[in-house]
């Protein structure tokens, strides 16, 4: 992997092609993504967070740190979210790098638990992430695996 992995409020100037990349994988309000990347780069803010993956200028992955992505289980924060790589980068372990940064900084600002929604089984196991239990995401009929990673 040798696409550098940054953290959005190293280049602030991408807050626009960063809100408008995760709206375009994820398909949640636009308004959203620019609310909570626009909190993550005001002065000593941990939560939110969000990362990108550049492939020169191009955002080619990324993830966020929220305080809950959009499940009945509030007491289980903060959580990663919105884990994208586009289709012509995987492989390359770049999702792995992405999670790797991600604890690595949260840890660093004394945050060791981090939490995790998806219908994937097996991907996040490789990365130190464990399954812990369902839980029921807003508006969806089916439940969703949460994992927890631990930092030690």
């Amino acid at each position: 992997m040798d696409s550098p992995i940054i953290r959005l409020n190293e280049k602030p100037e991408l807050l626009k092609a960063a809100v408008e990349w995760f709206h375009r994988r994820w398909n949640h309000p636009i308004e959203a993504y620019r609310e909570s990347m626009e909190d993550s780069l005001r002065e000593g803010v941990v939560i939110p967070a969000w990362y990108l993956c550049l492939d020169g200028e191009r955002i080619v992955a990324g993830l966020g740190v929220i305080v809950n992505d959009f499940h009945d289980r509030t007491d289980l924060f903060p959580n990663v979210c919105a884990v994208y790589t586009d289709p012509d980068h995987r492989g390359r372990g770049i999702a792995g790098a992405l999670l790797a940064r991600v604890c690595e900084d949260m840890r660093a600002s004394g945050i060791d638990t981090l939490y995790l929604v998806t219908d994937h089984t097996g991907f996040y196991e490789r990365y130190g992430w464990e399954f812990l239990c369902m839980v029921q995401p807003t508006g969806e009929s089916k439940p969703a695996r949460m994992y927890v990673h631990r930092s030690n």
